[in-house]
């Protein structure tokens, strides 16, 4: 497990932007959260607080609700019931067992806050990877394009993709469209990532590369969000390991705790049959 996030903050934690910090806020908190799909419950009444500099794992079976839970979290779905909230910046609260959401201008500062790491990339095909990290600093946040491009190319540094500024995905390897995904959101300077099996199309040279990159992350104390069915990736990277099954936060705690030593039959009936 990875030192404790409290300690000495990093590059990261001076490019966030939020309240949290200062207030002891969490940068997000996900309260009573309920969602359907028709009437199939995939997310029965989560809980979820995540601290600043927190790296949160999220493992489970497939189908446990994982992803749906990152998608409510980044305003892709909308929550049946509960409340999300971003370092005090209400998004939703729960109405009489309804979630009502809160105003477009609030949605989209609380969208400002938070950055997605898809499966599937989601890189802009007709874009060099200098266009795909710069454009949202640049039309989104107004900033100079002088500034964004000098910070995308230091990006492109941490994220070891000189020589491939010019290039658009299609001549990327898939672990290297993934890296110019973590830039993307990084450029941003969001206070969250979330990652939502970042790993899950890459063979295992390129998963390598990909997790050495979240790991250099976490050691710079950013907060993150990370779906993995990595449980060795999820011991070494995480504070806080939670296992979700049929909707539901079966076990939470230290690495240690629930993958070493679990105390419900569910956990440690998943992780005796490996991966999802």
């Amino acid at each position: 497990m990875r030192a404790n996030a409290a300690q000495q903050a990093g590059p990261a934690d001076a490019a966030a932007k939020g309240q949290g910090a200062a207030d002891g806020l969490p940068v997000v908190s996900l309260c009573h959260v309920r969602k359907s799909f028709g009437e199939v419950p995939v997310l029965r009444d989560i809980t979820l607080e995540v601290q600043r500099g927190e790296v949160v794992a999220i493992i489970g079976a497939s189908g446990g609700g994982k992803s749906t839970l990152l998608r409510c979290a980044t305003l892709l779905e909308r929550m049946d019931a509960g409340s999300l909230s971003y370092a005090g910046l209400e998004v939703a609260r729960d109405e009489g067992g309804r979630a009502a959401y809160a105003d477009k201008a609030t949605v989209r500062e609380a969208r400002s806050r938070f950055g997605l790491v898809f499966q599937g990339y989601n890189l802009f095909p007709h874009w060099d990877v200098m266009r795909n990290i710069c454009d949202a600093p640049e039309t989104v946040q107004g900033r100079p394009k002088e500034e964004a491009e000098a910070e995308a190319r230091e990006l492109v540094r941490r994220m070891g993709l000189e020589g491939c500024e010019r290039k658009v995905p299609c001549e990327l390897s898939g672990g290297q469209q993934q890296r110019v995904s973590i830039a993307r959101a990084l450029a941003m300077h969001p206070d969250v990532l979330y990652f939502d099996e970042p790993t899950s199309a890459l063979d295992p040279q390129l998963t390598s590369e990909v997790l050495k990159v979240i790991r250099g992350l976490a050691e710079e104390h950013m907060t993150m969000v990370i779906v993995t069915h990595e449980m060795a990736f999820a011991r070494d990277v995480a504070d806080r390991v939670v296992f979700m099954d049929e909707g539901r936060i079966v076990e939470e705690g230290t690495p240690e705790q629930v993958l070493v030593h679990p105390t419900q039959e569910r956990t440690r009936a998943f992780l005796a049959h490996g991966k999802d």
